[in-house]
C-alpha cells in the first residue's frame, strides 16, 4: 500500500464547461457533487462539446446559494436553479450523450438563449434527473453496479501530479509550452504516485471518512485538451499539443488513442466528504 495525498478536488457542473476548483466535496452515488449535472444539447438533443465548439471552455459556472451562477465574457449573468425540482421536463425525444439516450429536465428559453448567443448555436440547457439511472459500462465496470450523470461515461476521473510533471516535461523538450492540469479536467489529483503509476492502482482508499475508489478505465483523451481554457481556442503555434505529444508516448492499441488519467467508481464513501489535503493508500492490482 502506497501513501499518498490528495492535492486537488474539482467538478465542471456543465459538461464541457469551465470547472470549480474545491477545497471540499460531497460523495454521491453520481460522482462528486452537482458534477457534470448540467450539459449543452443542439436541436436535435445530442450532447455539445468543446471538441466542435472550444467557447464553451469561456463558461465559467459558480454555485451560490441555490443557484448556478453562469458567466462568459460580454455576457450577461445566467442563474439557474441548483434543485432539479425547479426544472421541467423537456418536450420532445430524449438528450443524446454517446450511445445513452435519456429524458432531461430542461433550464428554460432564458438558458438557451443565452448559451445560443454565446455559441452561435440553436442549443439548450438541460439538468439532469436524478430519477433516471445512467449506468457505467459493465464492460469495464465488472461486478460493480456504477452510474454517472453526464460525464463521458463514469463517475471520477483520477489523475497524478507525476503524469502531468511527466508530460509536461516532454512537451518542453520539444519546445512546446507546458499545460495546466485544466486541459484535462480531472475530479481528484493525487501527489505521491510516479508518473502514470494511476494505471496499475487497483483501488485508492480514504481513511477519514472512509471513502474508496476503483480505478477501472484509462481515460482516452481527445481534442478537447488542446484547446486553452483561458482564451476558448487552441494555440496558434502549437494547435495539436498536448495531444500530439501524448500520442507519442501513451498510444493504447486496444482504445486506440492516448490515454490519460484513469476514470473510477465510487465503492464506499456516499454522503462522505473529500477534502484537499486528505492522506490515501493505493493497492495496486497485480493484473496490471
Amino acid at each position: 500500500m502506497r501513501h499518498l495525498t490528495l492535492t486537488q478536488l474539482n467538478i465542471y457542473p456543465i459538461k464541457s464547461c469551465g470547472g470549480i476548483a474545491l477545497p471540499r466535496a460531497l460523495i454521491t452515488r453520481w460522482g462528486l457533487e452537482y458534477d457534470r449535472s448540467w450539459m449543452v444539447v443542439d436541436a436535435q438533443g445530442t450532447f455539445v462539446t468543446q471538441r466542435r465548439h472550444p467557447r464553451l471552455a469561456l463558461v465559467q459556472p459558480t454555485i451560490t446559494g441555490d443557484a448556478l451562477e453562469i458567466r462568459a465574457p460580454d455576457m450577461p449573468l445566467l442563474r439557474v436553479p441548483l434543485a432539479a425540482g425547479d426544472y421541467a421536463v423537456t418536450a420532445g425525444p430524449c438528450v443524446t450523450v454517446w450511445d445513452d439516450q435519456l429524458p432531461a429536465l430542461d433550464a428554460g428559453e432564458a438558458a438557451a438563449g443565452w448559451f445560443s448567443r454565446h455559441l452561435d448555436l440553436p442549443v439548450r440547457l438541460v439538468r439532469f434527473d436524478p430519477q433516471i439511472q445512467r449506468i457505467c459500462d459493465p464492460e469495464w465496470t465488472r461486478a460493480l453496479h456504477a452510474v454517472t450523470q453526464f460525464s463521458d461515461g463514469f463517475p471520477i476521473l483520477l489523475i497524478s501530479e507525476a503524469s502531468l510533471a511527466g508530460l509536461n516535461s516532454r512537451l518542453l523538450q520539444r519546445g512546446r509550452a507546458p499545460v495546466p492540469m485544466q486541459r484535462f479536467r480531472p475530479n481528484v489529483v493525487i501527489a505521491g504516485l510516479d508518473a502514470h503509476e494511476e494505471d496499475r492502482i487497483h483501488r485508492l482508499e480514504f481513511a477519514d471518512p472512509q471513502v474508496t475508489l476503483e480505478l477501472v478505465k484509462p481515460c482516452k483523451r481527445c481534442v478537447t485538451t488542446t484547446v486553452d481554457p483561458r482564451s476558448g481556442a487552441r494555440d496558434a503555434q502549437w494547435p495539436s499539443e498536448p495531444l500530439e505529444t501524448l500520442l507519442g508516448y501513451r498510444l493504447d492499441p486496444q482504445l486506440k488513442g492516448a490515454t490519460f488519467g484513469q476514470n473510477a467508481l465510487i465503492v464506499v464513501g456516499e454522503g462522505a466528504w473529500l477534502e484537499v489535503g486528505q492522506s490515501a493508500r493505493a493497492a495496486a492490482n497485480p493484473a496490471r
